[in-house]
């Protein structure tokens, strides 16, 4: 009889805090996504989340985004802060536009706010606009 045993990996899990501070606030702002002509996402429910020197990420709830326009890739990421990351692309966008969404289905604790948002590299879409709420 023989046996065999795959091996695994274990994910180092990190918890936010004073070296590594991640905060997560209402955006209060809407935020308009668009890619070759096309709202992508238009939302005034997004999330502002600020991770120690790194420019602030607007995360934009599912509901608000035109999910027939994108196209889960087969790309995925792990963050040691919030989880493993799934991916979108934009097919309208072109090669541009490949891996242009990530989103957090199963996040960690800390950052569990962001479940069911997504958000969109700046350089692979055309533009983000956000506009303070009056």
């Amino acid at each position: 009889m023989s046996t065999s045993t795959t091996p695994t990996t274990t994910k180092t899990v990190k918890i936010p805090g004073p070296d590594h501070p991640i905060t997560i606030v209402r955006s209060g702002a809407r935020v308009v996504v668009t890619l070759a002509g096309r709202v992508i996402a238009d939302s005034t429910d997004a999330l502002t989340l600020s991770e120690a020197a790194y420019p602030a990420v607007q995360y934009i709830p599912r509901k608000d985004v035109d999910l027939s326009q994108l196209e889960r890739s087969a790309h995925s990421s792990y963050c040691p802060y919030k989880g493993d990351a799934a991916y979108f692309s934009i097919p309208a966008g072109g090669e541009r536009a490949v891996n242009a969404i990530w989103t957090y289905e199963q996040p960690y604790e800390a950052v569990a706010a962001i479940k069911g948002h997504v958000a969109f590299y700046p350089d692979r879409v055309d533009a983000i606009t956000i506009t303070p709420a009056a």
